[in-house]
């Protein structure tokens, strides 16, 4: 009696792509899945700022992956780090703590998300901080508390001012939101403690390359954001992109320099450079070019999703770099392989937009609903929250980040604001390797 051996598929990445692609094999007997990520935990990143800037926990926007599919017998996860792909012998290498071992899969779903794109500049890459991670958000939470207390200690007023600016590059929902809370939790928390803060006048500068903040939304709303960002007390400079950076200045392309020793790179990303072990055509940014059905261009086995992938839409345009984009990717390449393997004919992807929105401090906010309605101000940051607070995984994350977001609003206090020694530093993705 002959035994049918099951179908393998092997997910990289347990950002969001490749959670969802995952929990699509759910209950599917005749499929076994191997995800692998270099973490133990899918992270919200989208709520990164909000840890960076002492208003959330890191283990709150954390949701263990193993937890995510307990009880499913056919889904198994492995902690390890992808650091070789054959796609002849459909097999990859993984560093694992306990050594490299080999893997064997019959489909492959690449959802590595991607990196910080410094567009070639090693010199922003040295002292620019990012938000990708959870090590970024609290070595940028560490950075900002530690200068704070070391300009205690300043007697210079033009030192103790570079101390304590904060300078975050783009305009897009990334960069208002973490210059928004950035200025918050100076005004509204540290100043409480460090009275001296008041003296030094507008601590956050939010640097923007073009001359609009929000490409992707409706100009009345860019407008109202602008209003928003300046109305808080940011200052807000468009259409001078940096062009030079140290530990103590930024430098514009203007000439204008502003002293700071801190710069939080939010101006972009690029693809994973695991792409390049894929050996794959890639397109702009790294991406990888993919056929409708989310197979590669050139391997009918393995699936491209998310940041990683490069198709176009109906208008000629590749699809954002955005975390609704990577989820129905990732659902879709899923239904996709089981459609293979019960041999009906594969869907291709059809990106249903419902929109896209951008805190910018307590109360403030814009949103652009199904692209169709326009909202600002309070209702927007009521949605928002609304929005954020219900894609979070885990009941117990959803009611931790309630209770801060309620307590922080009601006393704008933020008790997060420990110092950590040794956080390991990170150049990576989301939480995908």
């Amino acid at each position: 009696m002959s035994v049918q051996m099951r179908t393998r598929v092997i997910i990289i990445g347990a950002g969001f792509g490749g959670i969802f692609a995952a929990k699509q094999f759910e209950n599917q007997s005749s499929v076994d899945v191997l995800l692998i990520d270099r973490h133990n935990f899918h992270t919200f990143t989208p709520l990164l700022y909000q840890v960076a800037t002492c208003g959330l926990e890191a283990e709150e926007i954390a949701y263990p992956v193993r937890g995510i599919f307990r009880g499913r017998s056919n889904i198994h996860f492995l902690l390890g780090e992808v650091i070789e792909i054959d796609r002849a012998n459909k097999r990859i290498g993984i560093e694992t703590p306990s050594g490299n071992r080999t893997e064997f899969y019959d489909y492959l779903i690449v959802a590595a998300g991607s990196v910080t794109n410094y567009f070639n500049s090693p010199e922003i890459s040295e002292h620019a901080f990012e938000l990708k991670n959870v090590s970024d958000a609290l070595i940028l939470r560490n950075h900002i508390l530690s200068l704070v207390e070391r300009a205690v200690w300043e007697s210079d007023p033009e030192k103790r001012r570079a101390l304590t600016t904060i300078v975050v590059v783009g305009g897009g929902p990334t960069g208002l939101e973490t210059a928004g809370a950035m200025y918050e939790l100076y005004t509204h928390v540290l100043l409480k403690e460090f009275p001296f803060l008041s003296e030094l006048g507008t601590c956050v500068t939010l640097v923007e390359a073009t001359e609009k903040l929000l490409l992707a939304f409706p100009e009345e709303l860019q407008s109202a954001a602008l209003d928003q960002l300046r109305n808080l007390g940011v200052n807000v400079i468009l259409g001078n992109p940096v062009s030079e950076t140290g530990d103590d200045y930024v430098r514009l392309k203007d000439g204008t320099m502003i002293q700071a020793h801190t710069l939080v790179w939010a101006a972009g990303v690029k693809a994973n450079p695991l792409a390049d072990a894929l050996g794959l055509e890639t397109k702009r940014s790294g991406r990888i070019s993919v056929q409708p059905t989310l197979r590669s261009q050139e391997d009918d086995a393995v699936f491209i999703v998310g940041d990683m992938a490069y198709l176009e839409n109906e208008h000629g345009h590749p699809y954002p770099m955005l975390i609704p984009v990577a989820k129905q990717q990732g659902i879709l390449a899923a239904k996709n392989i089981l459609r293979t393997i019960n041999g009906k004919p594969l869907g291709t992807f059809r990106y249903i937009d419902r929109g896209i929105m951008a805190t910018i401090g307590r109360s403030r906010a814009v949103a652009w609903i199904y692209n169709r309605i326009p909202l600002r101000g309070y209702l927007a940051w009521v949605s928002w929250l609304g929005l954020h607070l219900i894609a979070l995984m885990g009941f117990r994350n959803r009611v931790n980040v309630l209770v801060n977001w309620i307590w922080n609003y009601l006393t704008y206090d933020r008790s997060m604001r420990i110092i950590l020694a040794d956080i390991p530093s990170e150049n990576t993705s989301e939480n995908h390797r």
